[in-house]
């Protein structure tokens, strides 16, 4: 609600028009006692969104990027991708360094989780469900919890991070800082209003990210990541059964060139795990 307020405000503030909400709950809200990675993870907060907007009970839906599956849904069209924010993910509870050997880290990401494996093999790990101060309240006696900055920021809460974790050892997840808008492929009036909040630097960065995405394939359910900071793009992937991963940084020109860049590194990842 916080996410879509905000770009209920920016969408107003560009455009002078009004923006009303739409509650909408989706499987991930109603599930939150669930593992993402055993429901799917990809798509379980965003297509009860999508539905709304494809039924016409509302004009446009805004996601989590990271929440998108790689594959464009149809019928729709991502018509604006909002300033990122922060995209580094943050320890709060105890700093990486403090954490006792054995000590435990509380989070539902399997990409954080074999981040955080590969720096610390020591640590243990234990599931991370619920809203933003549910989440804050289960901190682990001696240990601690794994969140986005930008989850924090957008709630004026990133007092209470311990330890913001470098972006090149811990990969984002694709998509993650920014909100991306969707709204009807062929609605105009809509798509031409919300390129007024679009950022193209932003815009650039998340399709290639996705591009790196794609190429794995919406079926892949190994932990993932991939982010663009100027002109680099990080990635990650992992195999946890078998205790191997692989991490690259990657020089883009800046250009369209750039999203077959990001495939020939997600083939060239994939390989290298098999």
């Amino acid at each position: 609600m916080a996410q879509s307020t905000a770009v209920a405000r920016a969408l107003s503030a560009a455009t002078g028009r009004g923006v009303e909400l739409v509650e909408v709950a989706t499987t991930g809200d109603l599930r939150a006692d669930v593992p993402l990675h055993s429901m799917g993870g990809i798509g379980v907060f965003v297509k009860e969104v999508q539905r709304a907007v494809l039924d016409g009970r509302a004009d446009l839906a805004a996601h989590s990027a990271k929440d998108l599956p790689s594959a464009p849904a149809e019928g729709l069209t991502i018509a604006a991708f909002c300033a990122r924010r922060d995209p580094r993910d943050a320890l709060i509870g105890a700093t990486l360094a403090d954490l006792a050997d054995g000590a435990t880290v509380a989070s539902g990401s399997v990409r954080r989780r074999a981040q955080l494996a590969r720096v610390r093999p020591d640590l243990h790990f234990a599931e991370l469900r619920g809203n933003i101060d549910t989440r804050l309240s289960k901190i682990p006696a001696g240990g601690a919890i794994v969140m986005a900055v930008a989850a924090l920021q957008i709630l004026d809460m990133t007092d209470r991070i311990t330890e913001v974790l470098p972006l090149d050892q811990f990969v984002p997840a694709v998509g993650q800082g920014c909100v991306a808008i969707e709204c009807r492929s062929d609605d105009t009036a809509t798509r031409d209003a919300l390129a007024a909040i679009d950022d193209p630097a932003t815009r650039h960065a998340v399709e290639v990210e996705r591009a790196f995405l794609a190429e794995l394939g919406s079926g892949c359910s190994l932990p993932v990541g991939g982010h663009v900071t100027a002109d680099r793009l990080y990635t990650f992937l992992a195999d946890p059964d078998a205790g191997v991963s692989i991490g690259d940084e990657i020089e883009l020109g800046g250009g369209a060139a750039d999203l077959e860049v990001a495939a020939a590194a997600a083939r060239s990842a994939r390989s290298a795990l098999a």
